[in-house]
């Protein structure tokens, strides 16, 4: 198996290009099945999760083709064109592994009528339960039955008719499945506490540019006006506002400067404050945003939450380089119970971490060492690279299948801005 040597002590600067976002493109790519006529995503990551979904749509009979790319190019353009679908049952076989492949529910009952799904996998960060997608789906008139692992839900003769759901905490993936459900019933529908996430917010711009009318885009309130049929569309994918920021943290713990090309600073505030916060310098600048830290780190407190707020998908790298910060930081974790899997392996590289429960206080400490360790979920993975890059002598990290899930050739973007990073075959 494959595994990531660092050797440390690098310090980072010039220029990085920001990816398209995972989290954008895992919605985005569903939104094919809502319609007949091609839909083209351009700017579309590199990454294991979008082959995994490309195969999934594959399984229902949606022909995928790739424009031609130079293999040193980042990203690349797919269309993807639902003509006709051949089956409305999502297998275990595909589904296990990640748990953006619930999405194709709500398209798929849009458009079939129905649609059977195995209950989802994905990164092992604690209980996320698809209750609240499937509430709104019958909110809005579906009949939902679970078996045998699988959820299957259908829709009443002459498709759904819409209604209205409240959600009772702030559901990212609830909000994205309930939109693509909505486009197409034959009336109007209404989410209240939506996620408001700039993803959501690209969805949104996806579904609008094939013909939905939404309203409210970008609050926490949104109104469907259901549509008869949608049409294809050529759309672009936002950048990745997380990997712009854990490239942030790799920037600064190194004492580097960076320019992230494609990173648009209104989509991660709270990221940028609490860098700002830890005495790292961020800034707009044209085409994208500017990093750097010349001076000491300064410990922070804040805790995760669905945004505006800081975003649980940035804690482990933020966690990573506040083990070089003066003082002890806090971070509360209030969004998964079990993302603190990282813990471990970041003290044996030196690091000083304290848990309890969903608390975790860092001491900074004046040095990292190199070590084996051992990713446990995405961020994580990332959070040990990020600490690598600082540590004294050689780090193995392994288990890269878990970045690669979503970090476009990250090894290769590092060494671009001057860090020593390789990726070889494992034992």
């Amino acid at each position: 198996m494959d595994k990531i040597i660092i050797h440390g002590g690098k310090r980072l600067s010039g220029s990085l290009p920001i990816s398209g976002a995972k989290n954008a493109a895992l919605t985005l790519l569903p939104c094919a099945l809502l319609t007949d006529e091609p839909l083209t995503l351009r700017n579309l990551p590199r990454l294991a999760d979008i082959d995994g979904f490309q195969h999934l749509l594959n399984q229902f009979g949606v022909s995928t083709s790739i424009a031609g790319s130079r293999p040193e190019d980042f990203g690349r353009v797919m269309t993807l064109a639902a003509t006709r679908i051949t089956s409305t049952v999502a297998p275990y076989e595909l589904v296990r592994k990640m748990r953006a492949s619930i999405l194709v529910l709500g398209p798929m009952l849009a458009r079939m009528g129905e649609a059977t799904v195995s209950l989802p996998g994905g990164c092992a960060i604690g209980n996320r339960p698809i209750d609240l997608h499937l509430k709104a789906l019958e909110a809005f008139g579906a009949r939902i039955e679970l078996a045998s692992g699988y959820v299957r839900a259908i829709a009443p003769d002459g498709g759904l008719p819409g209604g209205r759901y409240s959600f009772p905490v702030v559901s990212v993936g609830a909000t994205e499945n309930a939109l693509m459900a909505a486009v197409l019933a034959s009336g109007k529908s209404t989410l209240h506490n939506a996620a408001r996430e700039p993803e959501i917010v690209d969805l949104c711009n996806l579904l609008v540019a094939m013909g939905a009318e939404i309203q409210g885009i970008g609050t926490s309130d949104l109104i469907i006006h259901g549509v008869p049929r949608l049409h294809g569309a050529t759309y672009r994918v936002m950048s990745d506002r997380i990997e712009a920021g854990s490239y942030a943290c790799a920037a600064a713990i190194t004492g580097g400067d960076v320019f992230l090309k494609d990173a648009v600073i209104e989509e991660m505030e709270a990221t940028v404050q609490a860098l700002r916060d830890a005495g790292v310098h961020v800034e707009p600048r044209a085409g994208g945003i500017y990093v750097a830290a010349d001076g000491p780190l300064r410990a922070v407190t804040l805790s995760t939450a669905p945004y505006p707020g800081f975003a649980t998908d940035m804690q482990a790298q933020l966690m990573a380089l506040l083990c070089r910060a003066e003082g002890a930081s806090v971070l509360t974790e209030t969004i998964f119970e079990n993302r603190y899997m990282h813990v471990p392996e970041l003290n044996r590289m030196g690091a000083h971490i304290e848990t309890k429960g969903r608390t975790a206080i860092v001491h900074g400490v004046p040095r990292l060492t190199g070590a084996d360790v051992m990713a446990t979920d995405l961020r994580a993975s990332m959070s040990l690279v990020i600490a690598g890059l600082a540590a004294e002598g050689e780090t193995s990290v392994h288990r890269l299948y878990h970045l690669d899930r979503g970090y476009e050739r990250l090894e290769e973007k590092l060494a671009l801005i001057g860090a020593d990073i390789e990726r070889v075959g494992g034992d």
